[in-house]
């Protein structure tokens, strides 16, 4: 066994090589890759990725991340299209090979039939002037200087740079597509990371009888049993025509006490509530409502329809249960 510092040492040297690869893409990004980003927009089938080996490993996730933002992809095994799975492959199509060798045969056995049947070829090599990279219709270089493998035999260095090109190509397509969180939370309905971007305010929202609200000639006292009778820490405050007119929360009673002696049965709510409090809408992206509340240093919020009428109250622990936080 290495001693640690050798294995420290080992680690922050594979961390460098593969530093410096994808370091080394920025200059290679040009006519090509714009000519590969046009392809793939203007594809009206899929977009086929193809690979190998390791390759193969980092074309299944390339087309995952594609197919997660905006760009319809899907993985095919080279070896397995030679025995019928060329069918998944159509003229409307785009074909994205990733070949460090440029010159993997299970690949280059079915360059022909891609060619036949018209579909552009994109082609991750490398190796400039190899079979696949000359046959392509776009290559892109990603190429690497060593792997990190001290042998120089286990992709390492080359994996990571045509992982980051593919990711390069997949974020480029989503900022031209105009792909947004609602869009991207279609493809991700599963999970903390759907329930993030799917939950509306309206989902996890107090409704109807739970929403604490006096009335703006009511008094701190009346307020604050409200308050407690709700239990969400604050209560709103609504106008005579049912508006909106202020909040009133834990926080805000413990100014008011700091201020002095206070007749919490004479004094109305109406001197103490924050006016132009902050709202947000039923229909509002429960994540977003998070980050205004991190924003602005709040714990609740009322909501509101287009009338500024309460329709609803949240606080920090429903987006903590709802698994928004």
């Amino acid at each position: 066994m290495m001693s640690p510092v050798k294995l420290e040492q080992m680690a922050l040297a594979v961390i460098d090589i593969e530093a410096k690869a994808i370091a080394d893409l920025a200059g290679r990004i040009g006519p090509d890759f714009v000519h590969a980003c046009r392809f793939m927009y203007d594809c009206e089938g899929r977009i086929v990725v193809l690979g190998m080996g390791k390759s193969g490993h980092i074309g299944e996730k390339i087309a995952a991340t594609l197919a997660s933002t905006g760009s319809p992809a899907f993985f095919v095994h080279p070896g397995e299209a030679s025995h019928g799975d060329m069918g998944m492959i159509t003229s409307n199509d785009v074909v994205l090979a990733l070949s460090n060798s440029g010159e993997t045969t299970e690949i280059l056995t079915i360059l022909p039939l891609i060619k036949r049947l018209g579909a552009p070829l994109i082609a991750l090599t490398g190796k400039i002037d190899s079979s696949l990279a000359e046959a392509a219709d776009a290559h892109l270089d990603v190429s690497v200087e060593k792997e990190a493998c001290p042998l120089g035999l286990a992709p390492t260095s080359s994996t990571t740079a045509a992982l980051v090109m593919g990711d390069a190509l997949a974020v480029s397509l989503l900022e031209q597509r105009g792909f947004t969180a609602d869009d991207f939370a279609l493809s991700h309905p599963g999970g903390s990371l759907g329930r993030r971007l799917l939950l509306h305010v309206e989902d996890i929202m107090h409704g109807n009888d739970s929403i604490p609200c006096v009335s703006n000639t009511a008094s701190l006292s009346e307020a604050l049993l409200e308050m407690t009778q709700k239990g969400l820490g604050m209560t709103g405050i609504v106008d005579a025509g049912g508006r909106l007119a202020g909040i009133f929360t834990d926080g805000d009673l413990r100014r008011v006490l700091d201020h002095g002696e206070v007749n919490v049965h004479q004094t109305g709510i109406a001197e103490v509530m924050t006016r132009n409090c902050k709202t947000v809408r039923p229909r509002q992206l429960a994540v977003e409502t998070l980050s205004l509340m991190e924003q602005y240093k709040i714990n609740s919020l009322m909501v509101v329809d287009e009338q500024q009428r309460p329709v609803g109250a949240l606080n920090m622990h429903d987006l903590l249960r709802a698994g928004v936080v």
